[in-house]
């Protein structure tokens, strides 16, 4: 199989790909959930004409005269109301967010009063609908306000609150299983032998998974044996796990199996192998109504992979409107020479910097092995070199994706 490109692999991936059902959560419960339908007020805010000041409720044709006194006839707090209608020459006090009695039109605020008992004199006039919030300011009953595909965050759950909605309906998170494949791994913390390493792909997926709103479902390292990838991967159907994925194991090596397991159990291949760098030996497909991202071994790629494919993925399965992953292209000045590439579009772990004037720059890392962690925690970015790319000189601007 030839190798294909990004954007033809993301299109095949993505392709067909439906977002999960919706569920009823609290409020308190919603936060970082996107919303699965469009949300509607339930009533009118502020329902009714209210102070926006402490003051005085006046008609603001008698505030005119600093020499006239008006009468006041009472107060109002928020949370009450005037039942009569305040005639011309009367005034009432109020509060903020009290209801403005029938015959006001405007608000005095209380710094520019002066008060003698019950008598008010007003030191500076106001003119008609000073300080009032009129009823539906802020927003009418019947209107969408939130709109599915919405992530919650704390200034859309308060506006659900505000439209009196005590729970939203939002898109289940997706499951991911995650696989690790091989004979050489150990889970951090253990001893590995001899001829081990230390297994970090699956941490760094799993909290991938967090971050865009997923769950992660770690099945743990599967040793080099068909039967025991097997016995994983059934889990993972068993589960109904949303996506599958697999960490090592789905090149062409005699002991890299997660390709046949997966083929035996009903996998229908989508792609493999990628024209890019880091990444080539990336497999996607479908095992009933789960879908199978199959990332390469090596810690940066696999991570690399994840951040271009399974960030899509997700959005997708959640349906958000704004997509979290790859939130644009960035251009920024090369501070450094880049060779000419070749028929694979690379992502060059570089950092990010502002220079005297304010404007991005770019320094692409010397070193760019693809098992190299401690590289990619210090990057800022990925440059991207297309296929065939023509070398750059510094000075040059360049097209990136921000990591951070």
């Amino acid at each position: 199989m030839s190798l294909i490109s990004i954007e033809e692999a993301l299109d095949r991936l993505l392709k067909d790909v439906k977002p999960t059902s919706s569920e009823q959560r609290p409020l308190l419960e919603a936060g970082e959930r996107v919303l699965a339908k469009d949300v509607a007020a339930t009533r009118t805010q502020p329902p009714f004409s209210a102070s926006a000041m402490d003051g005085y409720a006046v008609k603001a044709a008698d505030t005119t005269n600093p020499e006239t006194p008006l009468k006041v006839i009472g107060e109002v707090a928020a949370g009450y109301s005037f039942d009569g209608t305040m005639q011309a020459g009367e005034t009432l006090r109020i509060f903020t967010g009290a209801p403005v009695p029938n015959g006001a039109d405007a608000i005095l605020i209380q710094e520019d009063a002066r008060r003698d008992g019950d008598n008010l004199y007003c030191q500076e006039s106001v003119p008609v609908g000073k300080f009032l919030r009129p009823a539906g300011l802020d927003f009418k009953e019947g209107q969408v306000l939130l709109k599915a595909g919405d992530e919650l965050g704390f200034r859309e759950l308060s506006l659900a609150g505000a439209m009196n909605h005590a729970a939203l309906p939002v898109r289940k998170k997706p499951i991911v299983a995650i696989l690790a494949n091989g004979d050489e791994l150990v889970e951090p913390g253990q001893t590995p032998g001899p001829n081990q390493i230390i297994a970090s792909n699956q941490v760094g997926i799993a909290e991938f998974v967090k971050n865009c709103g997923g769950t992660p479902m770690m099945l743990g390292i599967a040793p080099d044996q068909p039967e025991e990838i097997a016995t994983r991967v059934k889990q993972a159907i068993q589960a109904k796990a949303d996506v599958l994925v697999t960490l090592g194991g789905a090149s062409v090596g005699d002991h890299d199996l997660i390709q046949d397991v997966l083929g035996a159990e009903g996998m229908e291949l989508g792609f493999w192998r990628i024209a890019m760098r880091p990444g080539k030996p990336l497999m996607a497909g479908s095992l009933g109504p789960m879908k199978v991202l199959g990332l390469p071994g090596n810690p940066v790629s696999s991570l690399v992979c994840a951040f271009l494919f399974l960030g899509p993925l997700l959005d997708k399965l959640l349906g958000r409107s704004v997509p979290q992953s790859n939130q644009g292209v960035i251009r920024a000045t090369l501070t450094s020479d880049l060779p000419a590439n070749d028929q694979r579009q690379d992502y060059l772990r570089a950092s990010l910097l502002t220079d005297e004037y304010g404007d991005l720059t770019t320094q692409p890392f010397s070193k760019q092995d693809s098992s190299m962690l401690a590289l990619l925690a210090k990057a800022d970015a990925l440059i991207i070199r297309p296929p065939h790319a023509p070398a750059a000189k510094a000075g040059e601007k360049v097209d990136l994706l921000k990591l951070r």
